[in-house]
């Protein structure tokens, strides 16, 4: 999300952060629940009134954090957010092999169904070796989305932007459409020539399309 940041926080405050397990939040011993990220969302934020981008499982954390924080959140955007507890959700994404995985080999598998095998064995050794560490996050956020709903349409008022990239995954555009079509307040946007790595290869696209609307509403 940095390249995100970098256009935003001339003109507004703007807070990254990396969710347990991942980054510099890592070790974490969990839970890794959406319930627990909105706790470690809501402490960071304090009282502040926010806007808030999800990227991927981060849309969820998003849309629940504006259920359970009510009018502080004042607008949510996001990116092709996987709706895993759904029926209709596809049991063969990336995100599904990374459940059937162990833990050891859950973050390469998840991040070479994403990126291919050669843009993985082109990452140095250290950045394959710190993304293979995550796995036992991305196995317990991932088993947790497909397990239990994290949020209801009904408790999200909030204006929301439901992104999606024009050149993504069939999935994560009817991840998208539902959203716009079954939120209170939603609005579907599409990315052109975008996937699902986005807020990497499309920055300003993604602040322009996804970020600033909030602000200028």
């Amino acid at each position: 999300m940095a390249l995100l940041a970098r256009h935003v926080q001339g003109s507004h405050r703007v807070l990254r952060y990396d969710r347990r397990g991942y980054g510099r939040s890592w070790p974490h011993s969990g839970p890794f629940t959406v319930d627990n990220q909105v706790e470690d969302l809501a402490f960071l934020i304090g009282d502040r009134k926010a806007v808030l981008i999800g990227h991927s499982f981060g849309g969820n954390i998003a849309l629940s954090a504006s259920a359970q924080l009510a009018r502080q959140v004042v607008g949510v955007s996001t990116y092709e957010t996987p709706l895993s507890w759904m029926e209709w959700w596809p049991g063969s994404t990336a995100g599904a092999m990374a459940v059937a995985s162990s833990e050891s080999e859950a973050a390469e598998n998840f991040m070479v169904r994403l990126i291919g095998h050669k843009r993985w064995n082109d990452l140095p050794e250290r950045t394959r070796q710190e993304r293979r560490r995550e796995g036992s996050a991305l196995v317990g956020e991932l088993t947790a989305l497909r397990t239990n709903a994290p949020w209801s349409v009904e408790q999200i008022t909030c204006p929301v932007l439901c992104g999606f990239g024009s050149q993504g995954m069939k999935h994560h555009a009817e991840g998208a459409r539902w959203l716009a079509s079954n939120l209170q307040n939603a609005r579907l946007v599409e990315l052109g020539d975008a996937a699902h790595g986005a807020p990497m290869t499309h920055p300003l696209q993604f602040v322009t399309e996804l970020v600033m609307p909030h602000f200028e509403g």
